[in-house]
């Protein structure tokens, strides 16, 4: 029976997972797996609601990697639309990446809400409107609306809206001249939307004026963005819902994060950030565990009381200890992990992911402090061992790259594949444009390279991807009897949560094998 298993030694099966990572070894995800529990509940009941830091909450656990092919100011507002957070990358001028935060922050959280969209003033002439289009990697005559403010950028009054239907029948040569003022549909003729108005709202008033786009104004009539209809129809019926809710700040923004350095210089890019309403930042380093680390979270917390501080890159409980004993919100732990990081290979220095999670994790749930699973993410199932061994969120790079938000532009190959630039940040190619600061060797007269660059296929958009992941990850959940990330870590500590490590042959096994040919497809 189960009560005479339950008091009976030679029926427990598994270990805990304090005696699996204190044998000297230490583990990857593919190393671990994990028993099942008992079911009594549905996956759909499992909650994914954790904390990034102290003070910020998510709905889905999954955060993007402020990396320069990974994250920027559209994968930002993609990630916090869907209940995640994205992290501007630094490896930038402070002006560019402080523009980023102005352009996520502003970005209305709503479906069907386009991103930066083309705003110019009623004196800008037809010709240049062509050229921005262009600049925008748009193909000839191919020109989406454009939105005509006081100003001339988002914020300004709406004074009208140019569509094709405003331009088709004009002849090229003769109109390029012309201003965006002489063709516009006035603003007295359009519909509008009001700022403050929810989705459904929003999308009625869509609907019922059979419009292509739906401007949305605010006090003033200063434009706020605007709903496409086509995007609308994307987020409704091509992508699958979002499992989460828009992670918001209490005005209501879209939450965003960035990457910062700890040298001088980054104090200003740091008031910068600031400025444009940034959330939390990270002070990115691959061994954060430093001195520069521990005076730049003194001079955060002493400026900017209210601004959540990440740090890291850690690995072990001593490095741990430093960084919460000097303030921090939350930890990054991973240290050589990434699939374009070469830290370990190189430096001789680092850690199993699973066994970094699992220990500082340990130490930190002790003093409140969450923690961020960064690296060795390759699969959903890898994101609900980092949640269940202790994190609080993962962090994705390589998963993200080659999606349609990622920054870039895609190419194709010789052979016929659409991809996209990725590339680590301790990559040649990365710390020339400056990423070399995360390395502490700036000012070293030979960069060593600890990180590759390359390619990575078309992944479509994000959209499409975190709904699977968020789903996957509670399938996982209620395999193994966890109700929430919370009821989880619970489980973890109490020694509930059994596990073995997985020999080669067994991950073989527990991978597709024996098939001659197949098509794997993740949802």
């Amino acid at each position: 029976t189960a009560a005479t298993m339950e008091g009976n030694s030679e029926y427990v099966d598994g270990f805990t997972a304090l005696k699996v990572f204190t044998k000297g070894y230490t583990y990857t995800y593919d190393d671990i797996i994990f028993h099942p529990g008992h079911i009594d509940f549905a996956a759909h009941d499992v909650s994914l609601a954790s904390q990034l830091t102290k003070e910020i909450t998510l709905s889905v656990p999954i955060v993007s990697s402020p990396m320069d092919t990974v994250t920027g100011a559209e994968m930002a507002v993609a990630m916090a639309q869907q209940g995640g957070m994205g992290f501007i990358h630094y490896n930038n001028t402070v002006e560019e990446q402080a523009t980023a935060v102005r352009q996520a922050k502003r970005h209305l959280p709503l479906a069907g809400c386009q991103f930066e969209p083309l705003v110019v003033s009623a004196s800008t002439t037809l010709r240049e409107v062509e050229d921005a289009c262009e600049g925008l990697g748009l193909p000839a005559g191919k020109y989406p609306s454009v939105l005509v403010t006081d100003s001339g950028d988002l914020g300004g009054a709406l004074v009208g809206l140019v569509t094709t239907s405003d331009l088709d029948l004009l002849g090229a040569e003769a109109s390029s001249e012309r201003t965006v003022g002489e063709v516009m549909t006035p603003v007295a003729d359009l519909v509008t939307g009001k700022r403050g108005d929810g989705e459904s709202e929003l999308k009625a008033a869509l609907a019922s004026c059979k419009k292509g786009r739906l401007p949305v104004v605010g006090e003033g009539n200063a434009l706020a963005g605007v709903v496409e209809r086509s995007l609308l129809k994307d987020q409704l019926f091509k992508y699958p819902a979002p499992l989460g809710t828009p992670t918001t700040n209490a005005a209501g923004q879209l939450s965003v994060g960035c990457a910062v350095g700890t040298r001088e210089g980054d104090k200003v890019r740091l008031e910068a950030l600031v400025k444009e309403g940034v959330d939390a930042v990270i002070l990115d380093s691959s061994q954060g565990d430093s001195v520069y680390q521990l005076e730049m979270i003194k001079h955060i917390k002493k400026t900017f009381a209210g601004l959540q501080v990440i740090a890291g890159n850690v690995v072990t409980s001593r490095q741990a200890e430093s960084l919460i004993g000097a303030g921090a919100d939350a930890l990054r732990v991973g240290m050589g992990s990434g699939s374009i990081c070469t830290t370990q290979e190189v430096c001789a220095v680092g850690r199993g992911q699973a066994t970094a999670v699992y220990h500082t994790a340990k130490y930190a749930r002790v003093h409140g402090v969450p923690i961020i699973a960064d690296g060795g993410i390759q699969n959903s199932g890898h994101i609900t061992k980092a949640l269940a061994l202790g994190a609080s969120s993962v962090m994705c790079g390589s998963m993200f790259a080659g999606t349609a938000e990622a920054p870039g532009k895609y190419m194709i190959t010789e052979d016929g594949h659409r991809v996209k630039l990725y590339r680590g940040m301790g990559s040649l190619d990365a710390m020339k444009k400056g990423s070399s600061t995360r390395y502490l060797g700036e000012s070293q007269r030979i960069q060593i390279a600890q990180g590759v660059s390359g390619t990575v296929k078309d992944k479509g958009s994000i959209r499409n991807i975190l709904p699977f992941f968020a789903q996957a990850v509670k399938q996982g959940f209620q395999d193994f009897g966890g109700k929430s990330v919370k009821h989880t870590h619970d489980m973890l500590n109490a020694g509930e949560l059994r596990m073995e490590t997985r020999s080669g042959a067994a991950q073989t096994e527990g991978g597709v094998h024996d098939m001659h040919s197949y098509t794997k497809k993740r949802w």
